[in-house]
């Protein structure tokens, strides 16, 4: 049996991405200890994991970003990300790792395991702790020679113009347009001991040791020089949601033998719904089509008076129940859905520029698994016609297929939980 300290940042795409993992690793026999707020008690009660609360002064994910901080909601695009940065991701570091360390004292842990937004595993394993694995729960954030720099939402190009152009691209991020957070990083390693790092900002998430990378092969751009410790390990799906189940409508619905067309703001950019979901049941609303939008939140009580008739909204659907019979899901990008709707093999229409939304979008585009309106706040004739074309031609659902293929060959928590305890054998044998 292992011991395995797990970290991730108190906010919900992050812990929810590792309940799969998690949950495998409770199932085999490990002692997982899963180190977060305590919002997310149930959350990592239900794989058996034990919690090990964070103090509540770290959690920086305690409520709406631009309610506890309001000079955040002034910032745009840029700035909010350099402020998200250095603010919500390195600030607290310090603190959580000194927490960290003492549960790694109180009971050494054979292996780290965490976000790759958990800076505090990295630091810990640096000064002398065990290996640490990230999970990837956005596409892969690596750099590569073949790719520009991540959230730029350029295509790949491995031509030598192309990567002429990725180190320019690079080279500018890291020394221009990063430079301040880059500094700021490098001032925090200082201060707790550790010296400057040479990766950028993105790539400094991604384990040395194991990288686990939610996904397929065919989703993430190629790279020539994509290192062996990075494992793609399918959809971190946990389909063991027994609490909810289809709303009365849904079998009339499924009964029309219309497409059904899914519209989703996900978890996190949710809360302006005129952005997308509104406009998407608007647009279609004269179409021969059904379309079934989820608000993102199972506790959601909102109304929406003069609906067109086509229209259905619930706050929250299991999609392991969905999914299978839906036609097309219009979305704004939240890699987590992405991963659901092409494991069923549902083509794709996105549409976000937040976060990591720009890359997801790209590379649907890039598989031919969907169409990137290139904005956050589409009209009703651009999400028309983008719906229409991704249901008129075939290419679209037959790419998105051909990459459900390629999620059925591996499940996320078997192949995670393979692939730790292989390196906890290779690092016992290492110091035996």
């Amino acid at each position: 049996m292992t011991e395995i300290l797990t970290g991730t940042l108190p906010s919900t795409g992050h812990v929810v991405s590792l309940q799969p993992v998690v949950r495998e690793l409770v199932n085999r026999g490990h002692t997982v200890r899963w180190y977060t707020s305590e919002r997310y008690a149930d959350e990592v009660e239900t794989t058996g994991a034990q919690l090990e609360p964070m103090s509540p002064h770290l959690d920086m994910f305690a409520g709406p970003l631009d309610e506890l901080y309001p000079e955040r909601a002034e910032l745009k695009a840029l700035k909010r990300v350099k402020w998200d940065l250095k603010h919500l991701f390195m600030n607290p570091t310090a603190g959580q790792m000194e927490e960290f360390r003492l549960l790694h004292e109180r009971r050494a842990a054979d292996v780290l395991l965490c976000d790759p937004g958990f800076g505090a595993a990295r630091m810990l394993s640096e000064l002398g702790g065990p290996p640490w694995v990230s999970v990837g729960s956005t596409p892969l954030t690596l750099p590569s020679r073949d790719t520009a720099p991540f959230g730029s939402g350029l295509p790949p190009s491995s031509s030598k113009a192309g990567r002429a152009r990725n180190a320019l691209l690079r080279y500018v991020f890291n020394n221009i347009v990063m430079k301040d957070v880059l500094a700021h990083r490098d001032e925090l390693r200082r201060r707790a001991g550790l010296p400057s790092s040479h990766e950028d900002i993105m790539g400094s998430g991604v384990s040395p040791h194991l990288h686990l990378q939610s996904g397929v092969a065919g989703l993430e751009y190629p790279r020539s020089d994509l290192p062996a410790h990075v494992h793609f390990i399918g959809a971190l799906a946990d389909d063991v949601d027994t609490a909810h189940v289809m709303p009365h409508w849904w079998e009339s619905v499924r009964a029309l033998g219309l497409p059904i067309v899914h519209v989703t703001q996900g978890t996190v950019s949710n809360t302006e719904l005129d952005d997308l979901l509104l406009p998407t049941l608007r647009a279609l609303g004269q179409e021969d089509v059904v379309v079934v939008a989820t608000l993102g939140n199972a506790a959601s009580t909102r109304e929406f008076p003069g609906l067109p008739a086509n229209a259905y909204i619930a706050p929250y659907l299991p999609y392991h129940l969905l999914l299978p019979h839906i036609s097309l899901m219009v979305t704004n990008g939240g890699f987590g859905g992405v991963n659901e709707a092409l494991r069923h093999g549902v083509p794709l229409v996105v549409a976000g520029r937040s976060e990591d939304k720009p890359e997801v979008a790209a590379r649907v585009a890039y598989a031919g698994a969907g169409v990137d309106l290139r904005t956050a706040t589409p009209d009703a004739t651009a999400l028309r016609t983008a719906v229409r074309k991704v249901l008129d031609a075939p290419s679209y659902r037959h790419n998105a297929r051909a990459l459900a293929a390629q999620y059925g060959e591996v499940q996320a928590g078997p192949r995670a939980a393979d692939l730790i305890e292989r390196l906890v054998r290779s690092t016992s044998s290492e110091h035996a």
